[in-house]
């Protein structure tokens, strides 16, 4: 408890300090008791928000004055020091680092904990491949990523009157192969079931060649599953139509049963819903997924 006060000294006197333009030296004096008192039970991380409104308690009428100047000068500060850095490591991973304005950290918290929330995932969802439980950081990981491969194409901004989308180039024997690699155009690759996934769901634009580059199709986000026919899907499959998976429409990605990649139809009854654990099942080579009777599909590891 000693060493807890101790450290958390120099941080009652930086509080101190930054209120005394405004206060006269009796109050600066009861400010500096009060949070030192406080050291006694407090670490410095909670000091620091008690100093925050520490004119509340010593001088109430100075209060909501003081906050508002210190919360201009951090959001100034925030705007003015934004940063976001990003580096593929070449090895399938990309690693960055960021600094934002608390208040868009908070509402990219709340969306990914939305995403990430257990009660949009299916019990097999939640298990890593030892089947224990997958940590925090993982399921937030992932909640990221279904973030970007979500957001909106339409709502990307355009530059000389293209949305911002990755377009994947592949031959039309890529395309259709078990057993291929697509080409992004920022020169990176991901297999091609991965592309016919993304195509699937993402707006990536598909540009499909033939044997001399000369483009044979070029796809359009049109290719994807309208508002009204995910609604409609989601009326229809009630979630999930993987056997035994529980996830509901809203975690729900909508797939082409016969798949577009093969001159399938976006239409309803070329659709089905599947979470997006399943969807990525549904273009793994190494699965075959079977309909039945009940319009329920299953999954089996190809031997």
């Amino acid at each position: 408890m000693i060493v807890q006060a101790v450290d958390a000294i120099p941080v009652s006197v930086r509080t101190v300090d930054g209120i005394t333009r405004i206060i006269d030296a009796g109050v600066r004096a009861q400010a500096r008791d009060h949070l030192l008192a406080a050291a006694v039970e407090h670490d410095s991380k909670v000091l620091r928000r008690l100093g925050r409104r520490i004119l509340e308690v010593v001088a109430p009428e100075l209060g909501e004055a003081q906050e508002a100047a210190t919360l201009e000068r951090e959001e100034a500060r925030a705007d003015a020091t934004a940063d976001f850095e990003m580096n593929d490591d070449g090895e399938g991973r990309c690693h960055g680092r960021f600094s934002l304005p608390s208040h868009i950290g908070a509402m990219l918290r709340r969306h990914l904990f939305a995403l990430a929330n257990p009660a949009r995932h299916s019990d097999a969802e939640l298990r890593d491949e030892s089947g224990g439980w997958k940590p925090l950081r993982r399921r937030l990981g992932e909640a990221f990523i279904e973030y970007v491969e979500r957001y909106p194409v339409e709502a990307t901004p355009q530059t000389a009157g293209v949305n911002a989308t990755i377009v994947i180039t592949m031959t039309l024997e890529q395309l259709l192969g078990e057993h291929a690699t697509a080409l992004l155009d920022d020169g990176t690759r991901m297999s091609a079931g991965q592309a016919r996934r993304l195509a699937c769901e993402a707006g990536i634009i598909p540009v499909v060649l033939d044997s001399h580059s000369i483009p044979l199709d070029l796809g359009r986000t049109r290719r994807l599953f309208t508002r009204a026919q995910r609604i409609a899907l989601g009326l229809r499959d009630g979630g999930c139509t993987a056997r035994g998976c529980e996830t509901t429409a809203s975690g729900c990605h909508a797939h082409h049963d016969d798949p577009w990649s093969r001159g399938g139809r976006t239409d309803l009854t070329n659709g089905r819903l599947l979470c997006p654990r399943h969807h990525g099942l549904a273009h793994d080579a190494r699965y075959a997924m079977t309909a039945h009777a009940d319009t329920k599909v299953t999954f089996a590891r190809r031997t």
